[in-house]
């Protein structure tokens, strides 16, 4: 069997209307690790972000689409943009989109400041609608486009 890299990971998002980028992020999390740890914001920490799904559903939503994948993982509420990664030291890595790579970075400044080892940080790309341009949560919302990044609206 193959080794993966990891032996515990952690990923993080708001997962709402969950689409393709949802997809690729934990696709990669899976590749690499043993134990994907996958925070789930709030609707506290979300409550900024607009008319998003209750925190209970994008939970829900969200173990359906891992059934997807073969691998252990632990879906939890996130409160904070740290979550676990400041506290538990056998984390060894933190998967982010580029959006969300200067949380990564500060996570890793906290984890020094702490005298713990930095978390190894793997940034994937924005998958792109098609019109070139991210697909996001926030765009579905809005109706310019679908789940899979079908543009609906100019």
């Amino acid at each position: 069997m193959h080794e993966k890299k990891y032996r515990k990971l952690a990923v993080g998002g708001t997962f709402d209307r969950f689409h393709e980028g949802h997809l690729k992020l934990l696709s990669k999390a899976f590749q690499l690790s043993e134990l994907v740890l996958i925070g789930v914001t709030s609707d506290e920490f979300a409550q900024d972000k607009g008319p998003i799904e209750p925190c209970s559903e994008r939970m829900s939503n969200l173990v359906w689409e891992l059934e997807k994948f073969t691998g252990n993982y632990i879906v939890s509420r996130l409160d904070d943009s740290c979550g676990p990664t400041i506290q538990e030291e056998d984390i060894e890595a933190l998967v982010v989109s580029e959006e969300t790579e200067p949380t990564a970075q500060m996570i890793n400044d906290i984890r020094k400041k702490k005298g713990m080892k930095p978390l190894d940080i793997i940034t994937i790309d924005m998958v792109l609608a098609d019109d070139g341009k991210p697909i996001s949560s926030t765009r579905i919302r809005e109706g310019e486009i679908d789940v899979a990044g079908t543009v609906l609206k100019d």
